[in-house]
């Protein structure tokens, strides 16, 4: 049985794993959701100076205060960021690390990096117009859906994925990952590829070509970019199977 800790993407906290958290129990597994610092029920721990390094601290800390072993940990889409962070200074205590529908950053990468400049400059626009200039709200999914895929998610889901939604630290987005992002060779790398991910990994896109090829193990799930809220049981069940 393995000790998965789950580090959810932009704008989410721990209550986004709930359905798969239950799964992976139920097959039991240890199944441990985290929310990051200035999200969800940490909203208000959160200021402008929360940026990567602070989800970091909070990854490592958690695994470190709660003495877990032998850890699968869990990255979906921005967690990816803190995750490869994290996961490079967590040493004997890391058994393998695992990708939802995101790829781990390179030393040096931010998030802004993975969108043209236009769009990183609207980004920047508009936190700084918001009422307290360092948080970037959800957009609203109709545009949200332009970018990342909403597959899967029916009205209910939709619905309370907007209602709990918290605004991001811009911090997070800005900063660049620093320090280690190397892997022990004995570390475990699996990727699980949601359908717009896996048309650009069938697509032979240059940059993503490493993830598909060993150590990587690669699962594929046909469903949108939000596999916890569109399909939780399939994702507790590809889990399972990748550290079986």
């Amino acid at each position: 049985m393995a000790t998965f800790v789950l580090v959810p993407g932009a704008w989410l906290g721990a209550w986004a794993w709930e359905d798969t958290v239950r799964a992976l129990r139920e097959r039991g597994h240890t199944a441990l959701p985290l929310t990051l610092t200035g999200l969800a029920e940490k909203a208000d721990q959160g200021g402008p100076q929360t940026d990567v390094d602070t989800h970091i601290a909070d990854i490592t800390g958690f695994v470190e205060r709660n003495d877990l072993r032998d850890v699968t940990l869990v990255a979906h889409s921005y967690g990816a960021a803190p995750v490869t962070g994290a996961a490079g200074r967590l040493g004997n205590r890391l058994e393998r690390v695992v990708h939802v529908d995101s790829a781990p950053f390179a030393a040096g990468m931010r998030m802004l990096d993975l969108m043209p400049p236009e769009a990183a400059d609207q980004l920047r626009r508009q936190v700084s117009a918001s009422d307290d200039g360092w948080r970037l709200p959800m957009p609203p999914l109709e545009v949200l859906g332009l970018f990342s895929s909403l597959d899967g998610l029916d009205k209910v889901r939709r619905d309370a994925l907007r209602a709990r939604a918290t605004p991001q630290p811009f911090g997070t987005y800005t900063q660049r990952l620093a320090g280690s992002t190397e892997l022990g060779p004995g570390v475990g790398r699996v990727l699980i590829a949601c359908r717009d991910f896996t048309s650009l990994l069938d697509a032979g896109v240059p940059m993503l070509a490493f993830l598909n090829q060993p150590p990587w193990r690669r699962f594929d799930l046909p469903t949108g970019h939000w596999p916890m809220l569109s399909a939780p049981i399939e994702l507790a069940g590809i889990l399972d199977t990748a550290v079986s």
